[in-house]
């Protein structure tokens, strides 16, 4: 016989007041470290595009590392833990490779691995750039956090609600960043090239992942669906 769902509450988003005072040491650091960048590095920073590209990463980092500490996987058996543990890692790499992380390196030349840190901007940098043994690794600081946090409350979400297809769907939508230039690739070859749709596609792209992101990161930790 189904039970019924318990009521939906917004409690858990409330913070503590621990979390509050954390959270405020983390943004001061960020701001000081994009205030630095922008005395140093790329002006561009003190544009409109130059800070709505810069400050989006820190909104992939500190909304995953929040939604990972506030998390607590169920108790469960050590066997389920392991199949689904696996199960996140698969989910981590699938989001790696469809997000650019991990891709085909080239096979001409010599084998190259490199840390990139002052010529990008923090929350992307460090990044970590690899072309080995005909893997290409492009590791970035803020999508590294973000899939490793989306596939820990996958990990999580599956513990707690074992066979819910809601939490995997969600997650691979937070990859809509690497997704979308290809809907507008077509959307360019059936409506004509320049046309509006396509330009929006390409210039939203980042604003649309980060939303869907921001998203997906919501309802995998509120859970906002019953199960029988």
């Amino acid at each position: 016989m189904a039970t019924a769902s318990p009521p939906l509450s917004l409690d858990r988003f409330r913070p503590r007041r621990e979390t509050l005072l954390w959270g405020a040491l983390l943004v001061n650091a960020e701001v000081i470290l994009l205030i630095l960048y922008a005395a140093f590095g790329d002006a561009e920073l003190l544009s409109l595009e130059g800070l709505r590209l810069w400050i989006y990463p820190f909104v992939w980092i500190n909304v995953g590392l929040w939604a990972v500490l506030r998390t607590t996987p169920a108790p469960s058996p050590p066997r389920r833990r392991w199949l689904v543990g696996l199960l996140a890692v698969g989910y981590f790499a699938l989001l790696s490779y469809a997000g650019g992380m991990v891709g085909v390196g080239h096979t001409h030349g010599p084998d190259s691995a490199r840390v990139v840190w002052a010529s990008i901007p923090p929350g992307w940098s460090p990044a970590v750039l690899v072309n080995a043994a005909g893997v290409s690794l492009t590791l970035i600081t803020y999508k590294m956090v973000g899939y490793a946090a989306l596939a820990y409350l996958v990990y999580a979400t599956v513990l707690d609600a074992a066979g819910s297809a809601v939490s995997g769907v969600l997650g691979l939508l937070s990859c809509v960043s690497c997704s979308w230039p290809v809907l507008a690739s077509l959307a360019t070859g059936v409506f004509g090239s320049g046309t509006a749709l396509a330009s929006a596609v390409y210039g939203w792209s980042y604003d649309i992942s980060t939303v869907v992101f921001v998203l997906t990161v919501a309802l995998l930790y509120w859970r906002p669906f019953g199960f029988d």
